[in-house]
């Protein structure tokens, strides 16, 4: 099992200042293994503190990030599953579905994590796992015309299944719900009596 946080668009301190204090209470070093961010960070301080929370930090460049060598896109091998990480200016209109899931195909990976939208979203479509995991501090945006919701995600991964827990500030407190998903069995191949070694696709899928 790897706990993974998944943060991003934390605009620290060019939109806010910091980010809120009931998270900073939940994100405690020492239980958890990975983070995976999304960019805009912004700043090298807000980048030292997500390296005293977990010994593994995975950032990709969001447009605002004064660190010009983090890249525009990664992918992180987990076990079995391929995750791929972008911020999201690459996917027009913004987290447009279809073109994640071209995005998707393109990284050939399982899991997709992108921001940029400052917005949650977790779902599955196409047979893979889409995860945004919002604004961290829930830094204004312009596609929103205002302040989004503060939000963050941990996925536990166990093999070829995820479980993310997202976090969300709502009205002071802090929201918690769970999304599953489970990366669906590859097509079987069937026994070729004729010597061909034809690959069939079994009924249903």
């Amino acid at each position: 099992m790897v706990l993974v946080l998944v943060i991003g668009d934390l605009h620290i301190p060019t939109l806010t200042h910091d980010l809120p204090a009931k998270f900073k209470k939940l994100l405690v070093p020492g239980k958890i293994g990975q983070i995976i961010c999304t960019g805009n960070v912004c700043d090298k301080e807000t980048f030292d503190y997500l390296r005293t929370i977990a010994p593994e930090v995975h950032v990709v460049r969001g447009e605002l990030d004064e660190n010009t060598h983090f890249p525009l896109s990664l992918t992180i091998p987990h076990q079995s599953l391929r995750i791929g990480v972008v911020h999201g200016q690459q996917i027009v209109p913004a987290g447009d579905a279809d073109m994640l899931a071209a995005l998707a195909r393109q990284m050939d990976v399982d899991v997709l994590i992108s921001g940029g939208t400052h917005r949650f979203e977790a779902f599955e479509f196409e047979g893979r796992f889409f995860v945004n995991p919002g604004s961290a501090t829930g830094a204004w945006s312009g596609l929103w015309n205002g302040e989004a919701t503060p939000s963050f995600a941990l996925m536990d991964v166990q093999g070829p299944v995820i479980v993310t827990y997202v976090y969300q500030l709502v009205d002071g407190e802090v929201k918690v719900d769970k999304v599953e998903y489970r990366r669906p069995d590859p097509p079987k191949e069937s026994i070729d009596t004729s010597g061909a070694g034809r690959a069939e696709v079994p009924a249903g899928w």
